[in-house]
């Protein structure tokens, strides 16, 4: 049978959960006084949203073929995204054939980068390249995995992003990494304080298990290189994104200068391959962390992850759920992957992108078997509870 064509392009946007997990009410340990580059003023130290961290809100792409089956794709990009899909990327899709997927990338990308290249754009690419892909496994009945080359492994091992390690730990995940709480601005009063919240979590969750800094771009070098210094003696497995995604230069400071054993990560906040290449040929890091939702979707995370396998590095992907679930399970350089706890108190494991999205399966005993992904496509739905909002229509 003929493969189908595109033959409409929907964008939509969703408040109070989705994919961006800071568009959240009430107390969420992700908003709790966590060190950011907005943190140097004191008035946007408290709260991540003060500052508007949740200003964009989730992007819904719905990609629908000449035979009715519709690929799903969400992202980080909230009203802007869904101009740009709809006023813009559209074109480069309608009346595609569906496998033309590397084709409609590169065009999609050539064509905005004179306004794009990185952020919002970037995101909102990749928002329609998964819906692409999720459209590709629907018609041809395979999961995106399949489509990737399969699994190399039975399942995957998570470790536990939140503020609670030892309960990670209890929930059977491999480790557990923390939120930096106190940046440059505070001092050494609040290095102190860091480095008292490790200690207390190390004598919680013992020798063996993992604990990792997540310091969201707000550090400088000096501060980083003191923050690790300190930390090696209570384990602390890597230290993550402390300075800008910009400083690279930094970034090969900082990894040379990192207690020996400790393990320097970034990449959360990068883009496409031109940017991971920076990371990798400057030697800036141990392991790289591209957000499939962020850096270009699937087909650039294939480059991503083939560049860092040749420089000999890891590729865990940030958070991104089912996205990133089917990606790493087919790539032998992405040994483990991340779980950000969505409960407020991250107490519990839930789904990455509840309520917007039913079907996602989650880790059990901080494991998931490649079955679990085996549904067409990503396997993931639209809650029909959730309202979608669509602001722009096609040209």
């Amino acid at each position: 049978m003929a493969m189908p064509t595109i033959k409409a392009v929907r964008a939509y946007t969703v408040r109070g959960g989705g994919a961006d997990y800071h568009d959240t009410q009430g107390y969420h340990w992700i908003d709790d006084h966590i060190a950011t580059p907005m943190a140097r003023y004191e008035e946007y130290r408290q709260s991540r949203r003060s500052f508007g961290i949740n200003v964009l809100g989730t992007l819904v792409i719905e990609v629908e073929a000449s035979d009715g089956t519709v690929g799903l794709g969400v992202t980080t990009a909230g009203e802007i995204g869904a101009f740009i899909v709809e006023k813009h990327l559209s074109r480069f899709l309608i009346g595609r054939q569906v496998t033309e997927i590397e084709k409609i990338w590169d065009q999609m990308y050539f064509a905005t980068q004179f306004y794009g290249r990185k952020g919002v754009v970037v995101n909102t690419i990749s928002g329609v390249d998964i819906a692409l892909w999720d459209l590709l496994g629907k018609l041809r009945g395979e999961p995106v995995h399949a489509l990737l080359g399969g699994p190399v492994r039975d399942e995957l091992q998570f470790y536990a992003t939140g503020a609670r390690p030892d309960l990670a730990k209890e929930m059977g995940f491999i480790g557990g990494k923390l939120p930096l709480l106190h940046g440059p601005a505070e001092g050494d009063e609040g290095l102190k304080k860091n480095i008292e919240k490790l200690a207390d979590m190390r004598s919680k969750v013992g020798d063996d298990f993992w604990l990792m800094y997540d310091c969201w771009m707000s550090l400088d070098l000096n501060y980083s290189i003191k923050l690790a210094q300190k930390a090696q003696e209570f384990g602390l497995k890597w230290i993550e994104e402390c300075l800008s995604p910009d400083d690279y230069w930094g970034y090969a400071d900082l990894k040379r200068n990192v207690p020996k054993g400790m393990l320097v990560t970034t990449g959360e906040h990068e883009a496409t391959r031109w940017g991971f290449r920076m990371l990798l040929e400057m030697d800036c890091c141990d392991i790289i962390q591209p957000d499939v939702n962020w850096c270009g979707g699937i087909t650039e995370l294939i480059k991503i992850s083939a560049l860092a396998d040749a420089h000999g590095k890891l590729m865990v992907p940030h958070g991104s759920g089912v996205y990133s679930y089917h990606f790493v399970i087919t790539r032998h350089n992405s040994p483990f992957t991340e779980i950000i706890m969505s409960a407020p108190n991250a107490d519990e494991v839930r789904p990455a992108f509840s309520p917007l999205l039913l079907d996602e399966p989650v880790p059990v005993n901080g494991r998931m078997k490649a079955s679990a992904l085996d549904k067409p496509g990503f396997g993931v739905r639209l809650n029909p509870e959730v309202k979608l909002h669509r602001p722009y229509a096609a040209a």
